[in-house]
């Protein structure tokens, strides 16, 4: 009697088998889940590295854009400023010329 004690009915051992089915097609379901998750977060993942590489090109480009249109700026000020210089020059040689017709006058009016 002692020896029927060690073994189980084949009932419960096919119970035991089921549950154990069971709970080995509960984790392979969790685990798919779970696979599922990760490669939906993988693709993420990888949508924002590509996304950060692209916003730090497009940083990059824009800073050279900034430093050429400063170049621009300072090329556009200089052909701005050459009439204007050019006027001064003008205005200035009209003065001297005046102020030497004046001055001859007079210096040819007193020597007489």
């Amino acid at each position: 009697m002692m020896d029927d004690q060690k073994y189980v009915t084949w009932d419960v051992h096919k119970e035991f088998e089921r549950r154990i089915e069971s709970e080995n097609q509960r984790r392979d379901d969790e685990n798919n889940r779970q696979n599922h998750r990760l490669d939906a977060l993988e693709a993420t993942v990888k949508q924002i590295s590509e996304l950060v590489s692209s916003v730090k090109l497009l940083a990059a480009n824009m800073d050279n854009m900034a430093k050429e249109q400063a170049k621009q700026g300072a090329r556009l000020e200089a052909i701005e400023e050459k009439p204007a210089k050019r006027w001064d020059l003008v205005v200035t040689g009209l003065i001297s010329a005046v102020v030497g017709a004046l001055g001859a006058a007079v210096m040819s009016g007193m020597i007489q």
